[in-house]
């Protein structure tokens, strides 16, 4: 038998603001992502890459439609709920880095394995660190590494649990070239080892290319899809 994929988005809907001030995001979303895909999410500035990435990963509740992510239907859960389901399932590696300042690169990536039960999270934490290549700098802090070495602590997190689902959104936009190609072999190599599904908005074409299969919005839709 065929797996379920593990997205199934059927006329999902997002509006943010009431009335008169309502602004409608995305305009009726049906995509299906099979497990282990590679999937990038294109289109220019405004089109709803990061609305649906931030829909399909739990972090924003959808207007209308269904969902269903990592075996879980999203569109029947309560904000509590959505943080547990996210829980172990999704990792979402993003372009600001978002890594907390104030824990080391260790702490930064065991600490979420910690809150989801992980028992041996602390070792886990330098295994990881130590396969994207920070295994010297586990007890740094982020001001003390660059900005390549702050995206690979959060590769290394977002991969930590083992997670079904990955979102990069924009993983290589605020580092240069040499770096940004390190860290899409990275993501990408890391992917393959855990059998993952990875979703990648990128604005870069060569970024895109490297994936199984191209989807572009337009004003909230879906324009093109090189899986269909």
């Amino acid at each position: 038998m065929t797996s379920p994929p593990v997205i199934q988005a059927r006329d999902v809907r997002l509006t943010l603001g009431e009335g008169a001030a309502a602004v409608e995001i995305l305009r009726g979303i049906d995509l299906d992502v099979p497990q282990g895909q590679t999937l990038a999410l294109l289109g220019p500035s405004g089109s709803g890459k990061s609305s649906l990435m931030a829909v399909l990963s739990g972090l924003e509740r959808a207007s209308s439609g269904s969902l269903n992510v990592a075996g879980e239907d999203f569109e029947r859960l309560g904000e509590d709920a959505l943080a547990r389901a996210r829980r172990g399932r999704i990792g979402i590696v993003l372009q600001a880095f978002h890594l907390l300042p104030t824990m080391t690169a260790q702490e930064n990536v065991a600490t979420p394995l910690e809150l989801a039960g992980e028992r041996d999270a602390w070792p886990r934490a330098a295994a990881e660190l130590e396969a994207v290549g920070l295994g010297h700098r586990l007890s740094h802090y982020p001001a003390q590494l660059s900005g390549g070495e702050q995206q690979r602590v959060a590769v290394a997190r977002a991969m930590a649990p083992r997670p079904p689902l990955i979102f990069a959104d924009e993983p290589t936009g605020n580092l240069d070239t040499v770096t940004g190609e390190q860290i899409a072999d990275l993501l990408f190599a890391r992917r393959a080892e855990t059998g993952a599904t990875l979703i990648v908005i990128t604005h870069d074409p060569a970024l895109a290319q490297r994936c199984e299969r191209i989807v572009t919005l337009a004003d909230g839709r879906i324009a093109s899809d090189s899986g269909e």
